[in-house]
């Protein structure tokens, strides 16, 4: 392959741990990003807070009960879909290596997903499952960018490439048991994922992933939006209904234009 030997380096980390974690590629967006959060935020709630973006998302928990968290929640998801260039900015905080992992013909997920989990929230846990036994193209990578620092259960959880292939071999003796028992099966083998405000992570979403009650005392902001590659298998979610081409070059649009001279 003539991949160069930083892009050869990142592909073999991303193959070998299912995952990447790097410093975002711009700054300037991902700052833009969480002013758009705290304009939000603070329309939902109808206040003005003067704490600063890192401790009032840390302790949203204080102003935010778990019985109305799914509704304040869906407002700011409308809300950031509603932005215009909020996707194009997401995009630039992990576009060289979506680049490089994916390749530069890109298709992206129509909307941004959110996650805001509270401490000692049980109604907001995502069991592990893989994105692909669900219909998921495998040749997706989820970008995943928090708003705040990610750490122990405040974060997510992935099971590495090679006991994913060993789960694989034996998960017709799975069947019938519920996502709880999958958990307890793997749950000495998954890997917490120690995630930074400043950085993004990028995963093979084909492995089985989740979080757990979050048992920190702090509340956790994280975003999570597909990528592949435009000309990929697409699986379930089409291009169009899921998807949308991003990066297409001139050739290809060439190319797809081109009909053959009528004899």
């Amino acid at each position: 392959m003539f991949l160069t030997e930083s892009e050869q380096q990142l592909s073999t980390e991303y193959q070998q741990q299912g995952y990447i974690t790097r410093p975002v590629a711009d700054w300037s967006a991902l700052a833009w990003i969480r002013e758009q959060f705290m304009d939000l935020i603070q329309e939902a709630l109808g206040s003005v807070f003067p704490d600063e973006p890192e401790i009032l998302l840390n302790t949203i928990h204080e102003r935010v009960s778990i019985a109305d968290l799914n509704t304040f929640r869906l407002k700011i998801i409308r809300g950031i879909n509603r932005i215009e260039n909020f996707r194009s900015m997401y995009f630039r905080v992990a576009r060289p290596y979506i680049e490089t992992l994916v390749g530069n013909e890109l298709a992206m997920q129509l909307r941004v997903n959110l996650s805001i989990q509270l401490p000692g929230d049980d109604s907001s846990l995502l069991p592990v499952h893989a994105d692909t036994w669900s219909g998921d193209s495998p040749f997706e990578v989820v970008a995943w960018l928090p708003l705040v620092d990610c750490y122990g259960s405040k974060a997510m959880y992935l099971l590495p490439p090679e006991p994913t292939a060993q789960l694989h071999q034996t998960f017709g003796q799975q069947a019938g048991n519920s996502s709880e028992e999958l958990y307890q099966a793997i749950a000495h083998q998954v890997k917490w994922l120690k995630v930074n405000y400043g950085e993004v992570l990028i995963f093979n979403q084909a492995l089985p992933h989740g979080n757990r009650v979050n048992t920190e005392t702090e509340t956790r902001w994280s975003m999570n939006c597909r990528f592949k590659g435009a000309f990929t298998p697409y699986g379930d979610k089409k291009i169009g209904e899921f998807f949308e081409p991003i990066t297409l070059r001139a050739a290809s649009q060439a190319g797809m234009r081109y009909h053959l001279p009528q004899l």
